[in-house]
């Protein structure tokens, strides 16, 4: 093991923000903003016609989505832990989305479910069980 500049207890993460690959901004639009109800809150590009790289979130959970080659790996997972997961079912059923028709289930560390985006991507929403 390597010594370090700082003790352990003044090591803090902040935030983590999965890198999804996208490959269609209209579609990735059509199921981070309409489908699962994100906001979009920056967008950039190094120059025009180059590769979208955007930011969203919803309720505490960011997002980044890249169509830059080498960014993310195609086909990966996200695990997201949360509360209120039946609502959020209830939500993404409402919308008919006629690709997409996402349930619960109660696996032994939750109740789970995952969505997948237009490339690949599972998104792994887990509500952890309630302490006894």
């Amino acid at each position: 093991m390597m010594p370090t500049d700082a003790p352990a207890h003044d090591i803090r993460f902040a935030q983590t923000c999965p890198i999804l690959r996208i490959f269609d901004e209209d579609k990735a639009r059509e199921f981070y903003l309409g489908f699962l109800g994100f906001t979009l809150d920056w967008e950039h590009r190094f120059r025009e016609n180059f590769p979208l790289y955007a930011q969203v979130s919803r309720a505490g959970l960011v997002l980044h989505l890249s169509g830059h080659h080498g960014d993310a790996t195609p086909g990966s997972t996200t695990f997201v832990r949360m509360a209120g997961i039946h609502a959020f079912q209830r939500e993404l059923s409402a919308r008919n989305d006629k690709h997409t028709k996402p349930g619960v289930e109660s696996l032994p560390w939750g109740l789970v479910m995952t969505v997948t985006d237009p490339f690949g991507n599972s998104l792994r929403f887990c509500e952890a069980p309630a302490s006894p």
